[in-house]
Parts: structure tokens; sequence; C-alpha cells
């Protein structure tokens, strides 16, 4: 039996705004079912099976409220030059003072590539505009 995790749904206070964002970041759209109020925008990360979806009338939650969403890239350089590119604010990529995962909030980061460049270990974040936050890792070989 798979449980494969498709969907996130994120907290959002303007639908249209948080939708260009996604656009401009190169997010698939899927859907934009809108009914009386309730609006469902289904969008999916370039490469990735699983989708965000934002809209109006999904979620109870505070927008801006969900962190560590973590992308997974191969190279986190050319992913950060992208999302600047695209008028992004990133962070300069860090690693964990534990080495293991990112602790909350910044005290234990270090600046640049996890020594050795270990795979799982070099992040960067961002965060949509309502605050919802996002850790590019860099994932150049699958733990087995």
């Amino acid at each position: 039996m798979d449980y494969r995790l498709e969907l996130l749904v994120l907290p959002v206070s303007d639908v249209d705004r948080a939708k260009a964002f996604y656009h401009r970041i190169g997010f698939r759209e899927e859907a934009d079912y809108i009914d009386d109020g309730f609006r469902v925008v289904q969008l999916t990360p370039p490469g990735s099976p699983t989708s965000i979806i934002i809209g109006r009338g999904i979620t109870g939650a505070e927008p801006g409220s969900v962190q560590n969403l973590h992308l997974v890239v191969t190279d986190i350089e050319r992913a950060r030059r992208d999302l600047l590119d695209r008028g992004v604010e990133v962070s300069e990529i860090f690693h964990d003072a534990g080495g293991v995962f990112p602790h909350a909030g910044t005290a234990h980061r270090l600046a640049g590539l996890s020594p050795g460049r270990r795979s799982y270990a070099s992040f960067a974040s961002f965060a949509d505009p309502d605050g919802n936050g996002f850790l590019l890792q860099e994932v150049s070989e699958r733990a087995s």
C-alpha cells in the first residue's frame, strides 16, 4: 500500500497575489476553481509530483503560518540564482550547526554550503508574500 503526500494547503490572504507569486517562480497551474466565494487554486512546482493549494474557504489557518516546506533541488546554487533572477528574496546558502536538520529560526545557521557539500545538508530560505516559509534543500545523492 502506497501513501503518497500529494497536496499541501497553504493559507494566504490574497489568492491572486499568491497565485502570481507562484507563477513567477515557475509553478504550473493545475486548477483554478471558483464557486460562490469558495476558491481552490492548485499549483505544482517544476518536476514535483506534489502540489500546493491556495484559495478561499479551504483552511482556517492564519496566512503565513506554514513554515519549513522543503523544495528539494540537485544544485542549490543554481536554484537560488534562478529564484533571485525571478525577483524572489532568498537567503544566503547555509548549513545547520547541528549538521542534521535546520533548527527553527536562524540562530543555528552557519554560512555557506555544508562541509564536503554533503547531500541533505545545504539550505537557503525564502517566503511567499504572506510569509509561508520554504527551504531549498540540496539533495545530490539519495540516502539508501
